[in-house]
């Protein structure tokens, strides 16, 4: 026979310092672990809307673009829009120039579809060129 009362009043504490402790431990192995790329492959330098025009020792390579997505390297136009077709023309281009950091200006039209600005950016870095300047036109 148990003649002891039972005790329901009595306090259960949960201790949360461990939790706590594991926590900020997750927290900081997350912050150190984590690592920041910012660096772009692809240097591209956007020209300023002024009425100056600036000096270039070179002559730079021009890539245009039309609406409908035809390349054309210095008013000429290229037989097709592959990537390789670009490349080979681009690196032709480049050895006439004969400098290695030769620029390129890339002129789309407005309407010209993103996949041929990519294309034509992921060729010039392919081949190194990193001197890229989109050419626009000022806004009245």
């Amino acid at each position: 026979m148990n003649l002891r009362p039972n005790r329901t009043d009595e306090r259960v504490d949960i201790n949360l310092t461990p939790l706590i402790d594991v926590v900020f431990l997750l927290l900081i192995f997350f912050m150190v672990s984590t690592t920041f790329d910012r660096h772009a492959k692809l240097k591209v330098d956007l020209p300023e809307a002024s009425t100056k025009s600036s000096q270039q020792q070179q002559k730079p390579i021009v890539l245009s673009i039309d609406a409908k997505g035809n390349y054309y390297i210095n008013d000429r136009q290229l037989v097709n829009t592959k990537l390789e077709t670009l490349k080979i023309a681009l690196r032709k281009t480049a050895a006439e120039a004969g400098d290695k950091d030769v620029s390129l200006v890339l002129r789309a039209d407005a309407k010209t579809p993103h996949q041929s600005v990519v294309r034509a950016m992921d060729a010039a870095s392919q081949l190194g060129l990193t001197r890229l300047s989109i050419a626009t036109v000022e806004s009245n």
